[in-house]
């Protein structure tokens, strides 16, 4: 098995793609949102991250972290919230046909892929593309014809601090 190696830049920012197990469309059900918000919230205050940017689609999230100076541990953070969520919510959304036998001997639930994309954003320019690429991601996927459509984005938040105009990257279907 291969050893995966992470990029682990104390006080950086990262931006994350977060799976559910076999694209399961369960992330925007209200009881899985709060408990991913309630589970966010609770590790930020033991340990703290800024979130700059976030997108939830209902079978995966982007997002953007800064960590604070000095602390590069994303991977601990990442493992608690899943943890939370899948200890709230997880038997509601189990699927007995995802427990491999893999999964059975390690004690995993069925809600989340066991991996998550990362990427070190190494400058602004890199900041601004990823944030433009989780905002834009709801339009890609077709879910909506307007960035601003979307509910469940920091978009919104950009747009009043003026990072954005409300109609960036949007379109109106003719029909």
């Amino acid at each position: 098995m291969s050893r995966y190696r992470r990029a682990a830049v104390p006080g950086g920012s990262y931006f994350f793609t977060v799976v559910t197990e076999r694209r399961q469309r369960i992330l925007t059900d209200p009881v899985l949102r709060l408990a991913l918000r309630e589970a966010i919230e609770r590790v930020r205050v033991q340990r703290p991250f800024r979130i700059d940017g976030w997108v939830l689609l209902s079978d995966h999230l982007h997002t953007i972290w800064t960590l604070p100076e000095g602390d590069a541990d994303f991977a601990t953070r990442w493992r608690l919230i899943k943890t939370a969520v899948t200890r709230r919510c997880g038997a509601d959304y189990f699927q007995p046909s995802y427990l491999t036998e893999r999964r059975a001997a390690k004690r995993c639930a069925t809600l989340w892929q066991h991996r998550y994309w990362e990427h070190l954003l190494r400058n602004e320019h890199d900041v601004q593309r990823h944030l433009d690429y989780l905002h834009f991601n709801p339009v890609k996927h077709g879910l909506v014809d307007k960035v601003a459509d979307w509910p469940w984005s920091s978009f919104h938040r950009w747009v009043r601090q003026g990072a954005y105009p409300l109609a960036w990257a949007g379109h109106t279907t003719v029909g």
